[in-house]
């Protein structure tokens, strides 16, 4: 007989309360059911557009890369071209050896982050990690296995979906280790503007906490680059270990399978991420290092790239002007449109016009009682135009009509 492996083994309670992860949620959902169209797929942020032609020329000029261990925190060439970005984009200097890591993937470093940051203990007590709420979900399970306790912030209309911190109490903020905020935000496409960074930091300096800032969505806007969380920093004069963000290439520039992302703060954060790294990280390739240095230095890809997210934000406006409840989104490629129920819209709109997109509840937690994201539907703006265009179309009269 053969005996049941969860009544030998014993397994980490720590991930007992997880939900299933999205997409595999979302397919149970849908999958079981015939789409009513043709099917167009709007739900994972996966871009869709072009990605620089050289790329596959740098790449193949650097194959024999492969047969070398790659250096753990990134070469010198590939560190200092992101280390002249951010002074490009922010008008920040950072050194190149000691305050930038090379990850692969930002979900790495957001994850790796607390890990290496967090605290066992805070004011004597388990320690907390804010959390916007919803979220990108590596920021749940990076607290729970720091062994951290979780505190979910609305981020809603009402605090113009971005999270509130400064309204948690005195004995939570005392606590708080580490508070994440994405800007441009996922799903919302809000942007923290130069007060918000700056009250915040204020509020980390005041309860010491680390703010950590994912900025993957930073290049996609429409008309004004959003401020970042580390140039406020540098304006205000903190503590650089006061603030972490992180970047990616995968929005960027069309290349969420190259895996080349990085974090940059003061020394004192990158030292201890890069111990971390040294046992638990998988850098990347070098001749991966090599097309994304040569990517992190090239703009013009970046602004054509930026041109067709315009188009659509033009088309999204155009075929919702009328919608009550709609709200263009800021930066980022994501649409968050209000609906009664949104796993119940969800499933209707794939069964009915073979839109597939995300319910919002999916990306959030109850917290007593509410899920901000019950009444919401997530649509990823990645398809070519004029799919998008035909999805929208399909969407806005299966629901608002």
């Amino acid at each position: 007989m053969i005996p049941n492996i969860e009544a030998v083994m014993k397994f980490p309670e720590r991930f007992s309360h997880l939900p299933e992860y999205a997409f595999p949620r979302l397919r149970a959902l849908l999958d079981v059911h015939e789409p009513g169209d043709t099917p167009i797929a709007m739900t994972i942020g996966e871009p869709q557009h072009p990605f620089p032609d050289w790329v596959g020329s740098i790449l193949a000029e650097n194959l024999d890369g492969f047969s070398k261990y790659p250096p753990n925190d990134g070469a010198y060439d590939l560190l200092q071209a992101i280390g002249d970005w951010i002074k490009r984009r922010y008008d920040v200097t950072v050194d190149a050896g000691t305050q930038i890591l090379a990850l692969n993937g930002t979900r790495e470093g957001l994850y790796n982050a607390a890990m290496a940051l967090c605290p066992e203990t805070k004011a004597s007590k388990t320690p907390i990690i804010l959390t916007p709420n919803p979220f990108y979900q590596v920021y749940a399970v990076a607290a729970l296995s720091v062994g951290a306790e979780p505190v979910y912030v609305p981020a809603t209309f009402d605090t113009g979906y971005l999270p509130d911190y400064a309204s948690l109490s005195k004995d939570v903020l005392d606590r708080t280790a580490l508070a994440y905020v994405c800007s441009p935000a996922n799903p919302q496409g809000a942007v923290a503007d130069a007060d918000y960074w700056r009250d915040l930091i204020n509020l980390a300096e005041k309860h010491d906490f680390k703010v950590l800032a994912d900025e993957c969505y930073s290049e996609i806007y429409r008309d004004t680059p959003p401020i970042g969380a580390l140039q406020v920093a540098d304006q205000m004069g903190a503590d650089p270990d006061r603030v972490v963000i992180f970047h990616s290439l995968s929005k960027r520039s069309n290349l969420p399978g190259l895996r080349s992302g990085f974090a940059a703060s003061g020394a004192g954060n990158i030292q201890r991420m890069k111990q971390l790294r040294n046992y638990s990280g998988a850098p990347l390739p070098l001749p991966l290092q090599k097309v994304a240095t040569q990517v992190w230095i090239d703009e013009d890809h970046v602004d054509n790239n930026r041109a067709l997210y315009k188009a659509k934000y033009d088309v999204a406006d155009q075929i919702f002007t009328n919608i009550d409840g709609y709200r263009a989104p800021q930066a980022g490629f994501f649409l968050w449109l209000p609906v009664q129920d949104g796993e119940a819209t969800t499933l209707k709109l794939w069964r009915d016009t073979g839109v597939r997109v995300l319910p919002g509840a999916y990306l959030s937690r109850d917290v007593g009682g509410q899920n901000p994201g019950a009444n919401y539907i997530r649509v990823a703006m990645v398809a070519p135009i004029d799919d998008m265009q035909r999805g929208l179309i399909r969407l806005r009269d299966c629901i608002y009509k």
